[in-house]
């Protein structure tokens, strides 16, 4: 389930730049795949759960992690992809574990390391590389790469903003609710987009894609996700979820025929190096004591 979840994660960069190259606008896609996903997962969370009601202390929270990891989430990653490559956006969201620790310790939830911040600087001067490597320097595709990183911070934010709300509700609920709350601004946001489409002179193929970009990355993926979460916990979810930002680079190549530049690939390993380097000297103690 979670390689699947990857592999599906994975090809929503080069699905998104395939539909914003083939006709549609940014505001007009992203409303309608994320209405249809808020219908399609309530719809599921309704039948599962049997109910979506929350606490009243809760809303001012999922309001707030619906703003973040939907709205500014949205906006961010549709114009960051549109700006610049897949490839760059994928291998940019490496470094969203990055971002998930410095907002956990800036709310109090973790403690960091040295270690931890020699990674970032590694991870960061890694992004840095992917960027001059796109051919971003100080123009050209830079608006995009930036764009990229707030794509970054606004989902790290968004993980970090719901993580006490899992104490009350199962992760369905939540994103079952998050995705309405999200859903509401962005289509008001993307109003104009979506009155001046053009929908008559879209490519099947763009039609499909939506249809794959509507089930797949967010609706069937939750599902697997948070079942495979269940049953393997989620540290070993993670490490499978860190690979996602590398598969995603793959599709592009493959299928947009993006290049590869060899920055952009030290880059990717950088990122790479910044993510593990934390965890493998949080766990060489407990592989000594409790070999398996």
């Amino acid at each position: 389930m979670l390689s699947v979840t990857v592999l599906l994660w994975g090809l929503n960069f080069t699905v998104t730049k395939y539909v914003l190259t083939h006709g549609f606008k940014p505001l007009a896609y992203s409303p309608i795949r994320y209405g249809g996903a808020a219908l399609l997962f309530g719809a599921l969370t309704l039948r599962r759960e049997g109910s979506l009601k929350v606490g009243r202390r809760s809303i001012p929270l999922l309001v707030a992690a619906a703003a973040v990891g939907i709205l500014l989430n949205q906006l961010a990653y549709m114009y960051a992809v549109k700006l610049t490559t897949a490839t760059t956006v994928a291998l940019i969201l490496g470094i969203t574990p990055i971002f998930t620790a410095l907002f956990a310790s800036a709310i109090g939830l973790e403690r960091l390391s040295g270690t931890f911040w020699i990674a970032s600087l590694i991870s960061f001067s890694g992004v840095a590389l992917v960027a001059v490597g796109s051919g971003g320097g100080l123009s050209g595709n830079l608006a995009g790469d930036l764009l990229g990183v707030a794509t970054a911070a606004t989902w790290a934010a968004y993980s970090v903003l719901v993580a006490p709300l899992m104490r009350d509700y199962s992760p369905f609920r939540i994103s079952a609710i998050v995705l309405v709350l999200g859903w509401i601004p962005l289509a008001a946001i993307g109003s104009h987009q979506l009155a001046s489409q053009d929908y008559a002179a879209l490519p099947a193929l763009t039609w499909i894609c939506l249809g794959y970009a509507l089930l797949g990355p967010l609706v069937i993926t939750n599902v697997l996700w948070f079942t495979a979460i269940g049953r393997v916990g989620p540290s070993r979810a993670t490490l499978f979820a860190n690979i996602q930002p590398f598969i995603g680079a793959v599709f592009a190549l493959l299928i947009l025929s993006e290049p590869l530049t060899a920055l952009q690939g030290l880059g990717a390993v950088a990122i790479a190096v910044g993510i593990a380097l934390p965890r493998l000297r949080r766990r060489r103690p407990a592989v000594v004591a409790e070999p398996v």
